[in-house]
C-alpha cells in the first residue's frame, strides 16, 4: 500500500457537513441522519447556532463560526462540504472562498439547474421553511438572482413551525409534518401552475421527496441530491464492463 501522511482524526469521509445545532428528530432523508446517504459523511457541530437564529437574526457574525468550521472538515479531509440548512445560502460565497475543496452550502444552489433543465421557460417552484425569511439575497448567494421563482413556506403551519421554526419542543409527529408539507406543495401549485420542477430548500424536507414528486408529478430537488452529486464528482471512480474483443 502507499504512504499517506496523516494528519486527520477520521478518513475516508466525502462529504462535511455544518450542522446547525438543533435536537429534533432526523428522519431519514435529513442530511443529518447519515443513513441518508450511501457513502460515509463528518459533521461539524456550530455550537449555539439554531434555526430561529439563522433565519431570524443572520448577522454577519455568524459566517466566522461556519467557515472556522469549515477549514476543520477540509484539515479532516471531507471532499466537499455542504450545511444543514438551506439559508446558508446567504454565505455560500465566503465559505467557498474560505477552502479550497468545494462548497455546497445550500440546495437552493441547484434553482439554476433546475431552471435550464426544464426548458428555461417556467418558474422553478421552491417549498422554503419560511418564506418570509428567504430574500433576494439568499438567491443571489447561489447564483440563481435571475432565475424566476415560486416560493411556498411552511410559516403558518402548526408541527412544522413549532418545532423546526420555533424550537419549543423537540418532539415532533412526522405524519403531522408530512400533512403540513403536501398541503403547502398544493398550496403552491394552485398559485404557480406552471411550474416544471421543484428545489426543497430546506433540509427537513427530503423525507418526504417522494410524496412530493407522486403529488406533483414533478422532478424534486433537493440537498441529498446535490450530495450524491458532490460525492460522485469528488470521488470519481474507474469505470468497469465490456468492449468488443480487440
Amino acid at each position: 500500500m502507499p504512504i499517506y501522511n496523516g494528519g486527520q482524526n477520521i478518513c475516508g469521509a466525502s462529504i462535511g457537513v455544518l450542522c446547525l445545532e438543533s435536537y429534533f428528530p432526523k428522519p431519514p432523508g435529513h442530511i443529518k441522519n447519515p443513513s441518508s446517504l450511501p457513502f460515509p459523511v463528518l459533521y461539524e457541530m456550530i455550537s449555539g447556532i439554531t434555526v430561529p437564529t439563522l433565519l431570524n437574526n443572520p448577522t454577519p457574525e455568524l459566517l466566522a463560526p461556519f467557515i472556522e468550521g469549515a477549514k476543520r472538515l477540509e484539515a479532516e479531509g471531507v471532499r466537499a462540504i455542504t450545511g444543514s440548512c438551506g439559508f446558508l445560502a446567504l454565505f455560500q460565497k465566503e465559505l467557498a472562498a474560505a477552502v479550497s475543496v468545494p462548497v455546497f452550502a445550500s440546495s437552493l444552489i441547484q434553482v439554476p439547474l433546475a431552471f435550464h433543465m426544464t426548458g428555461a421557460s417556467a418558474p422553478v417552484g421552491v417549498l422554503t421553511a419560511d418564506a418570509s425569511a428567504l430574500t433576494a439575497k439568499h438567491f443571489e448567494g447561489v447564483g440563481a438572482a435571475t432565475i424566476p421563482v415560486a416560493v411556498q413556506g411552511l410559516e403558518d403551519t402548526n408541527e412544522f413551525a413549532e418545532v423546526i421554526l420555533r424550537n419549543t419542543r423537540t418532539r415532533m409527529d412526522t405524519d403531522l409534518i408530512e400533512a403540513e408539507v403536501l398541503e403547502a406543495a398544493r398550496k403552491l401549485i394552485q398559485r404557480a401552475p406552471d411550474i416544471r420542477s421543484l428545489v426543497l430548500e430546506c433540509t427537513d424536507l427530503p423525507p418526504y421527496a417522494a410524496l412530493l414528486q407522486e403529488e406533483l408529478r414533478l422532478p424534486v430537488f433537493d440537498l441529498t441530491t446535490l450530495a450524491q452529486m458532490a460525492h460522485t464528482v469528488a470521488t470519481r471512480k474507474t469505470y468497469g464492463g465490456l468492449m468488443p474483443w480487440a
